[in-house]
């Protein structure tokens, strides 16, 4: 019997056949730590090695500062000083500070994913790195201490589904809506440490930026990875930064054509329409139509999910279609997911045009993901985001979020209430 990719990628790491459902050690290319727990994975490491212990490669670990840059407490300014240091002691060189952006994306921009490779971080969401079929995976301090050690780490063998999506998206549906439908019909428990391999013609056309949403929200299914297999543009984007290698070593996790497979689901975008995760879970999902008109207090577009600048392009075509003004009643904040994302979007006027049309444009990093950033929801208010997860309370004590696409959640900002984006840019409004 074939082999899938998961499969495939970790045999290349544990130097040997593997099986599903089997526990093996693997080599790690990257063991990596954000500001937000970084600082207790140095505490530990150097707890269990007496303050004198070295890392195992010191050029395979990696820290990012994106939760919270800069620093709004001192607090989180020790924590951060805490990392630079260790980093500085053991000769550590990878540290984004400050002024790069989330932790994964800045990974990619810098060409150090490469397929197949196995990753480590202090971050539920590494699974996007799964858009360049790299098996990266959120676990706790602990883990991350210890594969500092020895570079390795033991895993289970996932079993794997197969998901293709054929067609071709509507006028004012994106890849967000797919996922958000897809979130809905899985459940929360639907990928319940499983692998998933995406595949058919709307990922094989799909850029990067819909590549990263699909494979960051397979965490709100439960699901282990998500897994795309690097081709045209994506493959030459990840080969032009991190080296003609990325070519033959995606090559190399190239699925079977009998690979075992538990469920095959197959998908046809062409007739989907918008879609919300609605509060307080983000398989709470209803078509955008259904909740249409209701009020709502605050838009936040970015986040790991929707903070490319594919994604905030989308929401400025919205914006620049329906008269380049945000309604008064709603704070409406974007967030670039890296200060290259953020460069871009400068290059192209759009930053100067958001903050005339009444927007926040903030410095790069994870945002409004939580109620520890600036832009935290008080009790009572309703928020809508483009971020991967609404659960009660998470922006903000008392507080509901509405999960929506860039398309989405513009076209809410500028209304004032949840909107339906076809009514602003598609000729003819929403088909009924």
């Amino acid at each position: 019997m074939g082999k899938t990719m998961i499969m495939k990628i970790m045999e290349r790491a544990a130097h040997k056949e593997v099986h599903t459902g089997e526990r093996v050690w693997c080599d790690i290319d990257w063991s990596t730590a954000r500001d937000f727990g970084g600082a207790n994975c140095t505490l530990q490491f150097d707890e269990i090695t007496e303050n004198r212990g070295k890392v195992w490669d010191p050029d395979k670990i990696a820290f990012t500062f994106d939760l919270q840059a800069p620093s709004h407490s001192e607090k989180v300014s020790n924590n951060q000083k805490i990392i630079r240091e260790f980093a500085k002691r053991q000769g550590i060189r990878h540290v984004f500070d400050i002024n790069n952006g989330i932790g994964q994306h800045v990974l990619l921009e810098q060409g150090l994913v490469k397929p197949g490779d196995v990753i480590l971080g202090t971050d539920s969401h590494m699974n996007l790195l799964g858009a360049a079929a790299a098996f990266a995976t959120g676990v706790g301090n602990t883990d991350i201490a210890a594969s500092w050690l020895n570079g390795t780490n033991w895993f289970r063998v996932p079993e794997t589904m197969k998901i293709e999506v054929t067609g071709e998206f509507p006028c004012g549906v994106t890849m967000r809506d797919f996922l958000t439908k897809l979130v809905g019909d899985l459940g929360a428990g639907g990928l319940d440490f499983l692998a998933v391999e995406f595949s058919g013609d709307v990922i094989e056309r799909a850029g990067l930026s819909e590549r990263i949403t699909l494979c960051s929200m397979v965490t709100e299914m439960s699901g282990k990875i998500g897994l795309i297999l690097p081709d045209g543009p994506v493959l030459d984007w990840l080969a032009e930064r991190a080296g003609p290698e990325v070519r033959s070593r995606a090559d190399a996790i190239r699925p079977d054509p009998d690979a075992p497979y538990i469920e095959v689901r197959r998908y046809c975008v062409s007739e989907l329409e918008p879609m919300a995760s609605c509060p307080d879970a983000p398989d709470n999902v209803k078509p955008v139509r259904e909740i249409a008109g209701a009020p709502v207090d605050q838009v936040h577009i970015g986040s790991c999910t929707n903070g490319r600048f594919e994604d905030i392009a989308s929401a400025f075509s919205v914006l620049e279609k329906s008269g380049s003004k945000v309604s008064p009643n709603v704070r409406t904040i974007i967030t670039p997911a890296t200060a290259e994302v953020m460069r871009q979007c400068a290059r192209e006027g759009m930053i100067e045009k958001f903050l005339d049309a009444g927007a926040v444009f903030t410095n790069p990093t994870c945002s409004l993901c939580t109620a520890e950033h600036y832009g935290a929801l008080p009790s009572g208010d309703v928020g809508c985001s483009t971020t991967n997860r609404n659960f009660i309370g998470k922006v903000g004590k008392g507080s509901h979020t509405y999960l929506l696409s860039p398309m989405t959640a513009m076209a809410t900002a500028v209304k004032g209430v949840i909107t339906d984006p076809r009514d602003i840019v598609c000729q003819g409004g929403v088909k009924q």
